[in-house]
């Protein structure tokens, strides 16, 4: 197969190696011309990616009318805020039988869309014929090839299963399933909590609070889930706690990294730019609220997150609201 990945960040180059070592011809397509340049000649992104080799089979551009040129997948892994923009005007360049895959985790701001949702919508093609991709997937050990499995989720099990075989690897793992309402709301969601992990770490505080978040944080994607119509085996797998657990404990994920940085005492945008890179929870988590509310569902760590990064809130106050909230009963449905 011939793929297409648009964004030549380091989540971007990084499933480009996948397919490759996959055995797909990879394409990628990236605004910075020394970067596609550094790819195609000396199979490295040293901008993104250092210390990596890709493979030969990648090559890179920035003319996008060549990268999709008679493509048989269009892998977008771009940052979610500018997907709708950045998709709209490629719509006719997209073959008419190519498969769009999304590595893009977040909810659109303004239209509480899912990143598939976009992408279909941008594209002007069916849902049938896009598929995401989630899991506990960081880029840098991938890049590495250190095994991992992930999730290749669509509402077309053939778009899945082509998918899948288009990154199955020797270190690369995709299992398919169905909800692609609970895999992309896992994805959007883990970001949220990861950077509560992060602020409450840099507070000072140990793995009891980081436990307690973790887990609160699990039972919150899964009431948005259920409430939206996913499926709850999604929540305890790969996609749900699998992603949730690598992205909240490991220091080469940026919203845990920026959440520290403002738990730290940084300001919101000294703390992006010590991270460096995109952490999309720092404007999802607006969307995620803003779609939990829409649907009735409380999702106080999230709202505490809005307000810390948003609203002025102190973060401190964080762990104190979360533990002043009413005494229930431990569950999913319904408890807060």
């Amino acid at each position: 197969m011939i793929a297409a990945v648009l964004g030549s960040g380091a989540w971007g180059t990084t499933f480009a190696q996948v397919l490759a070592d996959a055995g797909c011809t990879v394409r990628l397509w990236g605004r910075n011309a020394d970067v596609a340049q550094q790819i195609t000649t000396e199979h490295v992104n040293g901008k993104y990616l250092p210390g990596v080799v890709l493979p030969e089979s990648i090559s890179a551009t920035t003319d996008v009318a060549a990268a999709l040129d008679g493509v048989d997948l269009v892998v977008v892994a771009i940052p979610s805020q500018s997907a709708r923009a950045t998709l709209e005007p490629l719509r006719d360049l997209v073959p008419p039988t190519a498969v769009a895959v999304s590595l893009m985790k977040g909810v659109e701001l303004s239209t509480d869309r899912r990143m598939s949702e976009v992408v279909a919508e941008a594209l002007a093609i069916d849902a049938s014929r896009v598929a995401v991709v989630s899991g506990p997937n960081l880029a840098g050990e991938i890049a590495r090839r250190q095994p991992t499995a992930t999730v290749v989720s669509s509402s077309d099990p053939q778009t899945a299963a082509l998918v899948a075989k288009a990154c199955s690897s020797g270190y690369f793992r995709p299992y398919t399933n169905a909800d692609v309402v609970g895999v992309e709301l896992c994805g959007a969601v883990k970001n949220v909590i990861a950077l509560a992990v992060g602020m409450a770490q840099g507070r000072g505080f140990g793995y009891n609070t980081t436990a307690t978040v973790i887990t609160r944080g699990l039972a919150e994607i899964s009431r948005l889930g259920l409430a939206l119509g996913a499926d709850a085996e999604t929540f305890p797998g790969l996609a749900g706690m699998g992603d949730l657990m690598a992205t909240c404990a490991s220091p080469s994920s940026r919203n845990h990294t920026l959440g520290k940085h403002v738990g730290q005492g940084m300001t919101l945008d000294d703390a992006i730019t010590a991270t460096g890179g995109t952490a999309e929870g720092v404007k999802s988590c607006r969307s995620v609220l803003e779609l939990a509310r829409s649907v009735g569902v409380e999702m106080p760590i999230t709202e505490a997150v809005v307000g810390v990064l948003h609203g002025g809130l102190p973060v401190d106050d964080i762990a104190r609201g979360l533990l002043a909230r009413p005494q229930r009963s431990e569950g999913v449905r319904g408890d807060a």
